[in-house]
């Protein structure tokens, strides 16, 4: 007994000392989004139409100690030099101004709106993770982990996830990467969004229309379309195939942080009812791929269920539920979800998958494109039996607070807990 103790305290001391060996060869010549064009490195040299080669960031490079305790991740794509757009925010679309500042716990974003009213937003590639690291972190001089935490997220998986998003008729925002040099117009924010990497996408709200629909009001955040259930009542319905179709999206590119604020909807009039249309935002978590003995340890289902890696198949399917789901979802029938993944079975092909990985830069493509492509076939062909799997995770579930971002509306009881309730009783 003493010797297999002596054994196991042994392996804990050798794992403690990899761990912090692997924290403190952290890149300290940190450069993000760094321009290698040898002939254009001073902003004033670009115009609106130019072009750059940029790095998106060097902070994930890693030795061999750090990549076997916090993995490979997409480390190589984050230093890979990609092709990217000049924008000039006076120049883009007729000419824009900045709304706000915004974004949520790791990203940046400034909210734009153009001559016509239609609402933007500039979203940073580099993540800002340090909200997100625990106190204990930070005594223990172990806050890497959770920095390098985002080499697992891709840096272009949210154009990926909009190609993929055209080919089975989910409304998306229709990301963009650009390169936002030093300008006049970002006035004060220069510091803290110039010369840097970002996705222009549109707004999951506005007044103006920018989809492909007809007979728009306007699009709504979440907690509008509560605000306008209670007006409307039964006036007022979700799209639920359309819901559907979206939220298994995310299950086959293993996005799994759907929370209600990620969401925006498109409000088509006919007559006196109201048709409200799911728009998926905020991709940054699709095709999330930690590995590595620490982050394997952190996403273990027991110790962190909500953080789901996208692998061939999916190992613990409830960290993929959310309350939003459970609200928008719990009374729509089976034979729905089943109907929409046979309908994505359909679109995504072999061929049709292999095509949209040409969304990203060649260099990103060329080095993670065959993986992903394979996982997608694998998952999209188990997709039916994920929707049943769905549905019955959904029958044993209740919801009785308020979304995320809703916590100040007042709602009657059958709103609070479920968006049909009434539509179906």
């Amino acid at each position: 007994m003493k010797k297999i103790l002596g054994f196991l305290l042994i392996i804990i001391l050798i794992f403690l000392i990899l761990t912090y060996v692997s924290v403190s060869t952290t890149n300290t010549d940190l450069k993000t989004s760094e321009v290698i064009d040898p002939t254009q490195n001073r902003s004033h040299q670009y115009k609106m139409g130019d072009t750059v080669t940029v790095i998106p960031s060097t902070l994930y490079k890693a030795n061999f100690i750090k990549k076997l305790m916090q993995g490979n991740n997409y480390r190589d794509a984050w230093s890979t030099p990609v092709r990217v757009p000049v924008i000039y925010l006076d120049s883009l679309y007729g000419g824009m101004v900045i709304v706000k500042k915004g974004g949520g716990m790791q990203t940046e974003s400034l909210r734009l709106e153009s001559k016509n009213g239609t609402l933007y937003t500039i979203r940073s590639i580099n993540k800002n993770p340090e909200p997100l690291i625990p106190e204990i972190a930070l005594k223990l001089h172990l806050e890497n982990i959770i920095i390098d935490g985002v080499s697992a997220q891709h840096p272009y998986g949210a154009l990926l996830a909009a190609t993929l998003a055209d080919l089975v008729d989910v409304e998306h925002t229709h990301p963009k990467i650009i390169y936002v040099p030093n300008q006049g117009a970002l006035k004060k924010y220069n510091k803290d969004f110039g010369n840097r990497l970002f996705l222009l996408e549109y707004e999951t709200e506005g007044k103006t229309n920018w989809s492909k629909f007809e007979g728009v009001e306007e699009i709504v955040d979440t907690k509008d379309l509560q605000e306008l259930k209670l007006k409307f009542g039964h006036d007022l319905e979700i799209d639920e195939a359309a819901l559907v179709r979206a939220r298994l999206l995310d299950v086959l590119i293993g996005d799994w942080d759907r929370h209600a604020k990620q969401w925006g909807w498109i409000l088509q009039k006919n007559g006196t009812k109201l048709k409200a249309i799911p728009i998926a935002g905020d991709r940054d978590n699709a095709f999330f791929k930690p590995n590595g003995l620490l982050p394997e340890i952190i996403t273990n289902k027991h110790v962190q269920p909500l953080v789901r890696p996208f692998e061939d198949d999916i190992d613990h399917f409830e960290g993929l539920i959310y309350p939003f789901d459970v609200y928008f979802l719990s009374n729509t029938s089976e034979e729905v979800f089943i109907k929409q993944a046979k309908f994505i079975q359909q679109r995504l092909t072999d061929a049709a998958i292999e095509n949209a990985i040409n969304s990203w830069p060649k260099p990103a493509a060329d080095l993670n494109g065959n993986e992903i492509a394979k996982k997608l076939m694998q998952r999209r062909d188990d997709l039916v039996g994920y929707a049943r799997t769905f549905k019955k995770l959904l029958e044993t579930k209740k919801f009785d607070k308020p979304l995320k971002g809703s916590e100040d509306l007042k709602l009657n009881k059958e709103l609070l807990e479920c968006f049909t309730c009434n539509d179906k009783a």
